[in-house]
């Protein structure tokens, strides 16, 4: 199964559209969050030649601008999509989806899109002070489990704890998004990739508000099983 990151802070492959935010592309029909920047993702979705009439659903990690600003272009051009969000996402996105007539999908707790494909359910977070529910997207493969997340605002560690709960005899095969670890000590950072190895993360691929000193943390500890990513960048798991 494929993953194609589509948007990213950073360009893996020259010529791709760059901005803040993040959005990969599952199997080439599931869109996990849509960056900053519409018109930015379209491109990029064009430059990879992909279909966007065979994309299923989007799932948002979390009501941010970085995480939503492309997916009204996306909405205007394939309607009826399926969106999957958090109950706690704010009534102007839940309207604006309705009124873009996406099909608006809620799930408080753990949902199985396919044998392959699920989401968490909201998992409380927080944002400056305020309440800031997100979900994470996981894929089910031989190998394991892979967790892609936006930006980890109820934490990495504890999200991951909650994949466990769901899937307490799988593997963690990679995690791979938004750690939210910008301007954060480096012991705590430490501490975090010490925890995920205890809890048995194969491979990282850490990337968006990560911050470039957690992401040379991160790739110190795990070697050859570090994932760089960019926009463009392309894999299987």
């Amino acid at each position: 199964m494929k993953i194609a990151v589509l948007y990213d802070n950073t360009p893996w492959t020259e010529g791709f559209q760059f901005g803040w935010g993040f959005s990969c592309l599952v199997d080439q029909r599931i869109l996990f969050d849509t960056g900053e920047n519409g018109k930015s993702l379209l491109e990029n979705i064009n430059r990879l030649k992909v279909d966007i009439s065979k994309i299923e659903a989007v799932v948002i990690s979390h009501d941010h601008w970085d995480h939503t600003g492309g997916l009204w272009e996306l909405l205007k051009r394939q309607k009826g999509i399926k969106v999957y969000a958090c109950p706690g996402f704010s009534t102007e996105f839940k309207k604006m989806v309705r009124v873009l007539e996406g099909q608006l999908i809620e799930n408080n707790t753990f949902h199985a899109m396919d044998s392959s494909i699920s989401v968490t359910g909201e998992i409380p977070g927080q944002y400056k002070g305020d309440f800031m529910p997100e979900q994470a997207l996981l894929v089910k493969r031989e190998n394991g489990i892979t967790i892609l997340t936006g930006c980890s605002h109820p934490g990495i560690i504890p999200m991951i704890h909650k994949v466990k709960s769901i899937f307490p005899q799988e593997p963690m095969a990679l995690v791979m998004g938004g750690f939210h670890l910008m301007d954060q000590d480096p012991s705590i950072i430490e501490s975090i990739v010490t925890s995920m190895k205890a809890l048995g993360v194969l491979q990282v691929g850490p990337t968006h508000c990560t911050g470039n000193q957690a992401k040379k943390i991160f790739q110190t500890h795990y070697g050859k099983h570090f994932i760089s990513v960019g926009a463009g960048f392309e894999f299987d798991i």
